[in-house]
């Protein structure tokens, strides 16, 4: 991944440093296994677990030659330790180190994202409740419909976001297994016991089945993992595009002082940040799409997987990694303008008690059909001439000659809109985190 969305943290695990330590930790825990059992004398034990190391460069040299990188490290790992490297890598294939280290790449790639995620969810859950009570209008096909708050928002979000957290503890825990199992995965040249002991030091669960790799359906799951959490950061972003959209102005990203918006237009304020995020959500899917066609393999492997997996087991962990860091810094400094908010609602004089109106219409004993009709009617002048629904209902005879006044004056109300966002909170965050009684706000 280029350096630009690249945060030291995760790039520092994709190096080839960390990747050859975690090949050598693999064919460590192999000695160690066999060691335990006799099968490496213990002179030969001392000096592999002394000498064993490894230079990056001195890989590289080694494989210009090879043409296989496993090759060229465990050549680079025998100058180190000498005679007794020939135990090193004993009855393997390359596929044991590889996969069984791709493991513990991915878990220390997927921690790393479970405290992305953790970080986000604290600043989510922290402005719903800051925004519990602001009144907005809710819309469907992008059109007016009824109020919300923009807190609902934000516990949507928050609620989304846990379920990704799911979601990447599972594929997670479908990740953590090593194989042990040589060529085909017949252990014919390894006892099974090995791969059991090797996977309990490094942490792992052996596959109960291999073949000469792990079965990619581990890392289809994984990636389209990654691609589900990257479609709900998209989500977010382009909410946030829509509500800073100059005709709606609800609200907007944080524009730092001295920041430009534009190299030809001084005054221009764009959400960039979301749109960029919009656009690396579609590389973790294109990935997600990668790793699905490298489930199906030649017979008991070929390696038409390998090339793939180099690219997208960085570069996906490291895109989500500064995708969550970045939606993370927006949505902590979202600048949010409920007056705005207030004055949007407003604009279509009333239509947003339409539904309201059906139903007392309804309760009063006339059908659906000629409620409706009746409110619709009404509604669509207000679309096109102007004025305000509850004066237009007013003046409608039929209309009057069900509802008062004082009753159409009464369904007008905001408050009836948002009487369960307690309990909608309360579903979201638990009881004890619901803050108590409702903001006049609500009644405006």
């Amino acid at each position: 991944m280029i350096a630009r969305y690249t945060r030291p943290e995760m790039g520092r695990i994709w190096t080839l440093e960390n990747k050859y330590r975690k090949w050598l930790d693999v064919e460590l825990a192999v000695c160690e296994a066999r060691a335990e059992r006799g099968e490496i004398p213990p002179w030969a034990m001392k000096d592999i677990r002394e000498k064993a190391a490894f230079r990056v460069e001195r890989i590289d040299e080694i494989e210009k030659e090879t043409q296989h990188d496993v090759i060229a490290f465990l050549t680079c790992v025998a100058e180190h330790v000498g005679p007794a490297s020939r135990f090193i890598h004993e009855g393997l294939t390359s596929s044991d180190v590889l996969d069984t280290a791709n493991a513990l790449l991915f878990l220390e790639a997927s921690d790393l994202l479970l405290d992305d995620l953790d970080r986000l969810l604290d600043v989510l859950k922290r402005r719903a409740f800051e925004f519990k009570d602001t009144v907005m209008m809710g819309r469907s096909h992008g059109i007016h419909a009824e109020p919300i708050t923009f807190g609902l928002k934000w516990a949507l979000w928050y609620a989304e976001m846990q379920r990704n957290r799911e979601r990447l503890l599972r594929a997670r825990e479908t990740m953590r297994v090593g194989k042990i199992s040589g060529a085909v995965g017949t252990y014919a040249n390894i006892d099974p016991e090995i791969e059991e002991r090797v996977c309990r030091r490094l942490g792992l669960e052996p596959a109960p089945i291999s073949t000469q790799v792990i079965q990619r359906d581990r890392y289809a799951e994984y990636f389209t993992t990654l691609a589900v959490i990257g479609c709900t950061v998209e989500k977010i972003a382009v909410e946030i595009r829509h509500l800073q959209r100059t005709e709606v102005r609800e609200a907007e990203e944080y524009f730092a002082p001295g920041q430009k918006g534009s190299s030809a237009m001084p005054h221009k304020r764009n959400p960039i940040a979301s749109e960029n995020l919009s656009g690396l959500a579609r590389v973790l899917r294109g990935n997600a799409l990668a790793a699905m066609e490298n489930v199906t393999l030649w017979h008991e492997r070929d390696i038409s997987h390998s090339s793939v997996e180099r690219i997208i087991g960085p570069d996906s962990t490291i895109l989500l990694d500064y995708m969550l860091t970045r939606l993370t810094r927006v949505l902590d400094k979202l600048v949010a303008y409920p007056d705005r908010m207030r004055r949007n609602m407003e604009i279509t004089g009333g239509l947003l008690f339409s539904q309201r109106v059906l139903l007392a219409l309804v309760g009063k004993g006339l059908t659906r059909e000629d409620a409706y009709r009746l409110v619709q009617r009404n509604a669509m002048k207000v679309w096109q001439d102007g004025g305000h629904l509850k004066d237009r209902l007013g003046a409608d005879a039929e209309v009057a000659a069900h509802l008062s006044a004082a009753e159409l004056d009464a369904l007008f109300d905001l408050g009836y809109h948002l009487k369960h966002v307690d309990a909608i909170f309360q579903r979201v965050f638990g009881p004890s985190e619901n803050a108590l009684g409702r903001s006049s706000a609500r009644n405006g």
